[in-house]
């Protein structure tokens, strides 16, 4: 089976993010069929539409490791009931110039934890909103995740094992998915 490239964004700033140890998680878990690599974001500046003819080496590196992704991996917390501003603004910038939107035709899967019952669901409603007006093939399936202490270890491993099942099988329907539509996309590219 070839492997696939998936750009792993994090929709967090925070140095000790848990959806960035969640992140790192899925990558080990995944790791098997995906090879990931994490997207930068908190780098980029405040989008404005007047700096699109004059690209930041930041924006040109993001829109670059979203352009060479077979799919996209979002993991992402929850901010005031919706998705955190740092997310919001690599979704404009991925999206501008106009004509040059580099989420168009990309699989990509959402996800997300916090310590609260229903965990990032509502941004993950408002982020499949946002992502699906920028022409992207989302991923079925929702993993929606509470994270308590001792959750993901040291070694990024989630520790119990059927929510490690869980995200196994979250990963393969995303890779399955990831499979099903780059491998043509590729093939035709090489002919």
């Amino acid at each position: 089976m070839a492997r696939f490239k998936i750009a792993l964004v994090v929709g967090s700033n925070r140095r000790e993010s848990i959806n960035r140890k969640l992140a790192q998680a899925l990558a080990k878990l995944g790791g098997d069929k995906l090879d990931f690599k994490f997207a930068q974001i908190d780098d980029l500046p405040l989008y404005n539409q007047d700096d699109e003819n004059n690209l930041t080496p930041s924006v040109v590196r993001f829109k670059s490791e979203l352009a060479a992704a077979d799919g996209i991996l979002i993991v992402t917390p929850e901010h005031s009931r919706s998705i955190p501003a740092v997310l919001k603004n690599a979704i404009d910038w991925g999206a501008r110039p106009w004509g040059k939107n580099s989420w168009t035709g990309k699989v990509v899967a959402v996800t997300g934890t916090s310590q609260g019952a229903i965990s990032t669901a509502l941004a993950q409603q408002h982020l499949r909103q946002i992502l699906g007006a920028q022409g992207v093939v989302l991923a079925g399936g929702e993993a929606y995740l509470q994270f308590k202490p001792g959750l993901i270890d040291a070694n990024d491993v989630v520790t119990d094992e059927s929510t490690r099942g869980f995200l196994k099988s979250f990963l393969d329907q995303f890779a399955a998915l990831v499979a099903k539509l780059a491998e043509p996309a590729k093939a035709q590219s090489a002919a």
